[in-house]
């Protein structure tokens, strides 16, 4: 009894100096003494869009420039920041236009991954703060170069792991790190989920759409809506699949929750069953991640996932010597050790959009950089490709972290770097 109720006031505490921090930051950026942040946000999209959104519930943001290559996507999201902030932002087709527009102090990155680097490192150099949705990056040495110009230029940066701001995996974290299940010995993270398809006839992309634009660095695919907005994730050239886009939030969540960077190797197995000749990243997939702390599994499937036990179809066990701890979005569950015992089931709101969005901003105030650094977001990207790496050259792959390169297998140390299309240049040198 006692423990319990230690317990619900550990999680009471926690949420309340959760309340009390975010309540502070938000009175601070609201305060109408204080200039406006000038923003610009590069990628129009869905989620752009949502990240607009969530600094307009923070407040104290102006969105001064829009940059988008599909013309529709940037007049109609001109025309909503509009109505929601009373003037209307300048629109840029060519992001290095928009890093050109006289004030601007931040700039928010929503394209899709394969455009990160490029846009990212644009921007430091014109001494703007960013906000970078993840993956940091499509390629391993495309991180590298990122992370050297955060070094370089000393920017505030935030990368879009959200689920750090997520209250459920805030008080595992806590609850784990205080040694209340003990030694953790292995986690296991999945997300199962039912993909929708889009056409993957191969046609001519919307008038409004600029194609070869869109594709850039990467290789120019013939277009179709399967690998086109949105559904890019699970095009191999552009999104990399399942894992690196939805899957690096809960292996950066495990990395967070349990202090660790990165692996020292990892096996990958799997394979496209299901959506055969529909996608070209795997629909099933398993993933040792070897650790010094302990191993991290992953697993997906893209079909039949809410058939048996959809309650832990998205989230991670964490399996210590005591207990076992199960963490989502917003719930977290303690499962002690031994049979029959009573779970003890713990739920908690979040909006982890705007959280995270309120650490960028008072971060931009303080100058002092937020919970998901630059290098943060190499660590967990990182990680996920060298999974996908893994996956690709169908062997177990050793990580050398001093070195930050993949020794003994060369055919996989060749896919740390993709040859960039001309006329862009990749931004590693080595």
């Amino acid at each position: 009894m006692m423990e319990k109720m230690n317990r619900r006031k550990f999680i009471g505490t926690t949420v309340a100096s959760t309340v009390a921090m975010t309540t502070m930051l938000r009175g601070a950026s609201n305060n109408a003494a204080k200039p406006k942040l000038k923003t610009g946000l590069i990628g129009c999209g869905w989620y752009g869009m949502v990240d607009v959104k969530a600094a307009f519930k923070v407040g104290g943001v102006e969105i001064i420039a829009l940059c988008d290559i599909d013309s529709q996507h940037l007049n109609s999201s001109a025309d909503e920041v509009e109505k929601l902030q009373g003037s209307r932002p300048r629109t840029f087709k060519a992001y290095k236009d928009l890093l050109d527009t006289p004030g601007l102090e931040a700039v928010i990155i929503a394209s899709p991954p394969h455009w990160h680097a490029l846009m990212f490192i644009a921007a430091l150099e014109k001494g703007l703060d960013v906000y970078c949705e993840k993956p940091l990056a499509y390629d391993i040495n495309e991180g590298k170069a990122m992370l050297a110009a955060a070094k370089k230029h000393g920017r505030i940066v935030q990368i879009g792991f959200q689920r750090r701001q997520s209250k459920a995996i805030q008080q595992a974290r806590q609850y784990i790190q205080q040694g209340n299940i003990g030694r953790i010995t292995q986690a296991e993270a999945q997300i199962h989920y039912t993909a929708g398809m889009r056409d993957t006839t191969p046609q001519e992309p919307p008038a409004t759409l600029d194609w070869d634009s869109w594709c850039g660095p990467a290789p120019k695919l013939p277009y179709c809506p399967q690998i086109g907005h949105f559904a890019w994730r699970l095009e191999k050239e552009y999104g990399h699949g399942h894992l690196v886009d939805w899957g690096i939030h809960l292996i950066d969540a495990a990395r967070w929750i349990l202090g660790l960077t990165m692996p020292r190797s990892v096996q990958a197995s799997g394979g496209i069953y299901y959506f055969k000749d529909k996608i070209t990243t795997p629909d099933i997939l398993t993933v040792h991640f070897d650790f010094d702390a302990c191993p991290v599994i992953w697993r997906h499937r893209m079909w039949g996932a809410q058939e048996y036990n959809p309650e832990i179809a998205n989230g991670i066990f964490l399996y210590g010597e005591k207990g076992t701890v199960f963490v989502t979005d917003r719930k977290w569950i303690i499962i002690p050790k031994g049979k029959d015992k009573q779970h003890e089931v713990n739920e908690v709101p979040a909006d982890m959009a705007t959280e995270h969005m309120a650490e960028f901003l008072q971060a931009v105030q303080s100058r002092k950089q937020p919970l998901c650094t630059t290098e943060e977001g190499y660590y967990s990207t990182t990680t996920v490709k060298l999974a996908m790496i893994a996956y690709d050259v169908e062997s177990k792959i050793t990580w050398d972290q001093e070195s930050q390169i993949i020794t003994g297998n060369p055919k996989a140390a060749e896919l740390l770097q993709r040859e960039y299309r001309k006329p862009w240049k990749h931004p590693y040198n080595g």
